[in-house]
């Protein structure tokens, strides 16, 4: 089954307070993460995001598409990235979403993947 480790932590904290040296030992420990996910069969994707400035907010109202710049979310933690995983079930997901190193300095969501139905018709 899929699952999406979704990777909150605030940016500005935990790299304020962390050395360069110790941001090159995250960085290294990520993806050596990432390495071993893959050889074991369990990393379908992973992708760190850019900071939360970057972001825009798309929304469409009565056929009209309107966009927002950032996110306008009452949290200190905002989407780092996110590690799309195949999982045995979902207390597997959160055994290898414990391993993540950055759960160490934020918080994994974990969530299972929804699969949209395919009708017949559908373009």
């Amino acid at each position: 089954m899929l699952y999406i480790c979704l990777v909150h932590f605030d940016d500005k904290e935990v790299f304020s307070r962390l050395s360069d040296a110790e941001k090159r030992e995250l960085d290294i420990a990520s993806t050596g993460y990432d390495r071993e996910l893959e050889r074991s069969g369990n990393l379908v994707r992973a992708q760190a995001l850019q900071g939360p400035e970057s972001a825009v907010l798309v929304r469409v109202r009565d056929g009209k598409i309107s966009t927002t710049d950032g996110p306008f979310l009452e949290t200190k933690e905002q989407l780092g990235g996110f590690i799309l995983i195949e999982a045995r079930d979902l207390n597997d997901a959160i055994r290898i979403a414990g391993g993540i190193p950055l759960a160490q300095h934020g918080t994994i969501e974990v969530r299972p993947i929804h699969r949209v139905p395919q009708y017949d018709g559908a373009a």
